[in-house]
């Protein structure tokens, strides 16, 4: 049984961030350092990925090690108390991904997914990545003479 009131849970729920959190932010930053423009958290894909690219039908998303099962089958039994309820509730968000991953892909969308520490590890490595798959997709071999993608 939980110690915490409803409130407090409540409360504390409410500070996770579902957009804009420090990873997802650090990534958008490199990418618009480079001139790459993106629309960020478009409900109207399905998934609504983090950062996207409508046109090019390429969908990115920053995935928290937490939330989305990060070495899952090593980490589950992690949890000290309530297991009861984190594991479902992560299994059933890994579960999610997989399906989002499938569905944007049978509409012909190009899925990028980041880990938390991947991103803050080697942003830039993680950006060259989503740079490559817009140049693909446009068709591109290389930058315009001014730095930025055309």
């Amino acid at each position: 049984m939980s110690t915490k009131t409803p409130e407090q849970i409540r409360y504390n729920m409410q500070q996770v961030k579902n957009k804009d959190s420090k990873i997802e932010v650090m990534l958008r930053k490199e990418l618009w350092s480079r001139g790459i423009r993106y629309r960020k958290n478009v409900r109207r894909v399905f998934g609504n990925p983090d950062i996207t690219f409508i046109g090019l039908k390429i969908a990115v998303f920053c995935d928290s090690e937490f939330w989305h099962g990060y070495d899952w089958e090593n980490r589950k039994h992690d949890f000290k108390s309530h297991q009861e309820f984190w594991i479902p509730k992560i299994e059933r968000n890994i579960q999610r991904d997989i399906e989002v991953n499938e569905h944007l892909k049978s509409e012909g969308w190009t899925v990028l997914r980041f880990w938390g520490k991947q991103i803050k590890k080697d942003v830039k490595g993680c950006a060259d990545e989503i740079e490559s798959a817009v140049k693909k997709a446009r068709g591109e071999t290389g930058k315009t003479g001014d730095g930025s993608l055309s």
